[in-house]
This record gives C-alpha cells, structure tokens and sequence, in this order.
C-alpha cells in the first residue's frame, strides 16, 4: 500500500483532523512516510483564517510542481478551509493538485485517494452537510495528551471571520459519544484532553433551539465539562476557545469548582474598543469582558488568560488602540496571540470596509502589543519562584535534552533535570527556581 504526509496549518481544529484523518488512512492499509520526500500521498490540511496563510500553501504546492513532474503517481492534495473556501478554483491555479477537499467531506478521503492513486486526477469534493461528519474520531495511540472534537463550525458571523463559510454551521456531538471517545483515550493512558470547538461555549446551543428546549441561564458546554470530569484515569480538562457572550454563571461555576478543569483559560478579546467591537460584530462591550474575567478570578487563587488580539482593524484610531492597550494591561494577560488585520473575501468587513489602515501602522502596534506583553509576563512569572508547582511531564526538552518538560494547570511551560523512572505522562511537583517570560525552571520535589 501507499505511504502517506499530511502537513498541517492553522488551528487545533485542524490538527485533530488531521490526526483523524491519518487513522482512516492507515485503516486502509496505507502507512505514514517519514517526510514530504518520501511519500506517495501527500496531503496539506489548509487554513483560511488569514491570506498569508493560504499565500504560504499556495506557494508550498506551487513549488511541488517538479516534485509531481518526476513522480507523476505522487497524489497531491489540498484539503481542509482553504480547500472549502476556493474549492474548484485551485485546480485552475495550481493544476499538478489531484484532489481538493473540504471540511465536510475529510471521511471521503480515503476512497477519493484510491482513486488518483488508481490514474484519476483533479476530483473535488465540497459539498456542505447539515450533520457531523462521521468517521474522525480515531487518535495516535500512546497519547499524554489528546485533542477531542467536541463542536463544528460557527454561527456567530463576526464580521472579520471566514470560519463560518469553511466550516459551517454549529453542530455538536452527543454528550455520551465524547464521553465514550475520552474513556477510550484514558483507558490506553491519555491523561489530558483538550475539548476543541470554534465556539466551544455556545455547545449545543443550537440543538436546544432546535427542540425549542433553550434556556439562557443554563449551560450545556458545562454539563459536558461535568460528564467528561467524572471519566475515571482522567487528570486534566483544557477547551478552546469561549465567547463572552455565553459565559453565563452555570459556564463560570463548572469551570472554576471543576478540580480536572485546567485554570488557564484563552478568551479572545480582538479589540478594547467598543466601537471596534461593533463593528466587528463581536456581541459585547469591553466592560462585559472584563466582567467575566473578573468573575473568574474572584472565585480561582490562580488563573492565567490568554487571548486573540486583532490590530489595524478598518478605521482603528490611536484612540481604538489604546483601548485595546488598556484592557491588555487591566487583564494582565499570559499569553496572547496578535494579529494584523488582513482582508478576508466573503466577509462583510471585506465587502463593506476598507482596509484603510497603513500597514506600516499595522506592524507598529503590533509590536507594541508584544512589548507590552512580553514586559508583563516576564514580571507576573516571577510570582512562581520558590513555589511548588504541578506539572504533567511532556518529555525531553527539544532545545536541551538534559532538560524535561511539561506544562503546569495555568498552562505555563516548566523545565527541570529529569528524575530516574520519569516517564511521558506523570504527574510530578516541582519547585520553581527562576523564571523567563517564556518559560519556569525547577527541580523536581521527591515525593
């Protein structure tokens, strides 16, 4: 059978699929290849998010052209957000790609790839569906920790944002089928999962609608935190990611009494201005944000926030970006990731705002964003000297293997010498004896 490399861009989303869709492959037979170089099929799971990031793809598969020149059984596809966003059209820009296959239809890989592998080129499949997509939830074996699929898609519409046109609607599975999903994973010796959903708070909202059994002051995704939180062998809970608006009180209580739920939490925020945020279609006021991290913290000893953070959106003032600089600085967060805004066809800020401000502008706030929070991290991780911390290991460091590594509740990468018997997986506590803006150093504590 065929060997096969997915390479993967963009979110965790899109790395669970692509874990996903490697177990379907090997089901059939086919077996992972060492590298790029190396393999018969060759997959590339897309990202839309931002147009540098399908400007990289493009590029990448552009540059494969010789590759498919001398090894014209090499089947080359493009799959995933970039694949449902132009569908046909990349065929007509990049005519060495076999197939081209978009988010509802990943199941279909398998066959489509015996196909080409069988002489066929140029197949595409993006038809949309208003169900779950079935057959993506086989994972690696052997996994500290594991990505589960709890949601799909988006129904929020946020001005800026293509997610719901490569990823559809909100459906969410069943509480039982995550349930039996995750104790499979913690009974071969997954000790943390991170429940994946691109509006995780807003899980199964939409089914409640639906059968007209919704009600605002209850929270479905915290029912699902409760179930999963009871799965026997399971250590930690992390989610990503959740939107104001539908972090209620039954949200903030399961997350913050929950003992496995990890209390490091990304909330995106985008922007600080209120104005911004409107026009963003974003659905809050800096002030409710800010009401919801607080409520967090008065009920947690120690949390940490991160966040998504939009700069040179469409008229974004001096005035705009202060208030983004403002709330950044009230949250005090650990970790944010900062984008510059980039035009998204299809979107109604692309269709109805120009992109006006200069991108010399753009860059420039954008690192003053980064100043500011790389400054705040390195004092706040300060806090962790002489403490005791809980880590589940991860392994040998990649830049110092006389190092291990994990990562702490508040999501905070440690690193210490290793002990004898420690193994990938183990809780362990260790003793916090400096500290970088990126990362903590200890010793481990004998227990």
């Amino acid at each position: 059978m065929a060997s096969f490399f997915i390479r993967t861009y963009g979110c965790q989303m899109n790395e669970r699929d692509s874990e996903a869709l490697a177990c379907l492959l090997e089901a059939r037979g086919h077996t992972p290849a060492a590298s790029e170089e190396t393999a018969d099929i060759l997959l590339f799971n897309t990202c839309s998010v931002r147009d540098q990031a399908e400007r990289k793809v493009v590029g990448k598969v552009g540059l494969l052209k010789r590759l498919k020149q001398k090894r014209p059984d090499l089947v080359l596809g493009i799959i995933g957000c970039m694949a449902q966003n132009h569908g046909r059209a990349l065929l007509d820009e990049l005519p060495h790609v076999d197939l081209v296959v978009g988010t509802d239809c990943l199941p279909q890989i398998p066959d489509l790839v015996e196909e080409c592998l069988n002489g066929t080129h140029g197949l595409v499949a993006t038809d949309t569906s208003a169900e779950l997509p079935v057959g993506l939830g086989g994972h690696r074996a052997g996994q500290r920790s594991a990505f589960v699929s709890v949601m799909r898609g988006c129904n929020q519409f946020c001005s800026y944002c293509i997610v719901p046109y490569t990823r559809g609607r909100e459906k969410s599975r069943p509480v039982a089928e995550i349930v039996a999903e995750i104790e499979r994973l913690a009974a071969s010796g997954t000790r943390e999962v991170c429940l994946l959903g691109q509006n995780i708070t807003a899980y199964g909202i939409a089914e409640t609608r639906r059968e007209g059994t919704r009600d605002p002051e209850k929270s479905p995704f915290a029912d699902l935190l409760r179930a999963v939180h009871d799965i026997p062998g399971l250590e930690r809970i992390r989610f990503t990611s959740p939107h104001v608006k539908f972090m209620n009180d039954a949200f903030i209580e399961a997350i913050t009494s929950l003992p496995k739920v990890c209390k490091s939490f990304h909330v995106p925020l985008q922007s600080g201005s209120d104005r911004i945020l409107d026009m963003m279609r974003r659905g809050y006021t800096a002030a409710e944000y800010l009401d919801r991290i607080q409520r967090i913290r008065e009920r947690l000893d120690d949390v940490a926030f991160s966040t998504d953070i939009i700069v040179g959106f469409p008229t974004e003032t001096p005035e705009d970006f202060a208030a983004t600089r403002d709330v950044m600085a009230t949250v005090g967060y650990d970790m944010a990731y900062i984008f510059r805004y980039s035009v998204r066809t299809g979107t109604k800020a692309a269709d109805t705002l120009a992109d006006e401000v200069p991108e010399e502008v753009k860059m420039e706030r954008n690192q003053l964003l980064l100043d500011d929070l790389d400054r705040r991290v390195a004092v706040a991780n300060r806090r962790y000297v002489g403490r005791a911390v809980e880590v589940l290991v991860e392994g040998p460091s990649k830049r110092n293997a006389e190092r291990w590594t994990g990562r702490s509740d508040t999501n905070k990468v440690v690193l210490f010498p290793p002990a004898p018997g420690l193994a990938p997986g183990d809780l362990v506590t260790v003793r916090i004896e400096r500290t970088t803006s990126h990362s903590l150093f200890g010793e481990i504590v004998p227990s």
